[in-house]
């Protein structure tokens, strides 16, 4: 669980809906159907006009990694690397190949096949590196979702802001409607406005920075296989990898 995610929520919102009380405001005021209806619809509306279904549900599924993302124990895969060069020293290539099935990572399958089929180091990182490069590539465009909603939004609200004003110039003779429709002009543009700099924009870096620190984990998976393809020794590998531990992601 990230705390630090929900720490943000709750520190954000609870700043400005203080701030509100404190100045005297009332928070019931911020309750406006039709501004809500105008802001986040029309920016969800817009984000489906934008993005391909496959993106759209990608998206949907990394959305649990702002407050569960994917665990990256670098410690236990660079122990993992060392195991694989030491069997490979004492037993061949060949002798990896039985610790293939245990492996639930596809990348680690691939690599490990890909060393088992005798397959040259400049083969395995042209392999490697092309499907690490598309994995970011289909990580990012989906994280990037977010980021079109956080750009849509403060625009939708100020449609609303508009639509709420036209509606208070339509009934200037009629006192009694005016305030409904400075409600939804002022309310509109503060839900497109605090939605897109309080949620969907760091949603948006929160998973670029997951999907980027996965993409550095697989980048130090496919430097110890091109080191075992390459025959070094396994004390090297493992002062090499142990490079990877001082900006890595941890939990």
């Amino acid at each position: 669980m990230d705390i630090l995610s929900i720490a943000g929520v709750l520190v954000g919102v609870g700043a400005i809906l203080l701030g509100i009380v404190l100045d005297g405001g009332d928070i019931e005021s911020l309750v406006n159907v039709p501004a809500l209806i105008i802001v986040f619809g029309g920016t969800f509306g817009a984000t489906l006009l934008q993005f391909p279904p496959a993106v759209f549900v990608r998206s949907m599924k990394m959305l649990s990694w702002v407050l569960m993302p994917e665990k990256v124990d670098l410690s236990a895969q660079i122990d993992k690397v060392i195991y694989w060069s030491l069997l490979a020293r004492k037993e061949g290539l060949l002798g990896l190949e039985n610790t293939i099935p245990d492996e639930e990572d596809p990348f680690i399958k691939k690599g490990l096949q890909l060393l088992v089929d005798g397959n040259d180091s400049d083969a395995i990182r042209d392999i490697l590196d092309l499907d690490m490069d598309s994995k970011q590539s289909t990580g990012l465009q989906a994280a990037g979702l977010y980021e079109a909603m956080g750009g849509y939004a403060p625009t939708i609200g100020i449609l609303g802001a508009v639509m709420g004003l036209i509606h208070v110039m339509q009934n200037l003779t009629n006192p009694e409607l005016l305030g409904q429709g400075i409600a939804t002009a002022f309310v509109a543009t503060i839900y497109g406005v605090g939605s897109a700099n309080l949620i969907f924009l760091p949603v948006a870096n929160k998973l670029k920075n997951h999907v980027l620190a996965l993409t550095q984990a697989r980048e130090m998976l496919s430097e110890g296989i091109i080191s075992i393809a390459d025959g070094e020794n396994p004390r090297n590998i493992k002062l090499k990898l142990g490079g990877y531990l001082h900006d890595a992601y941890k939990d």
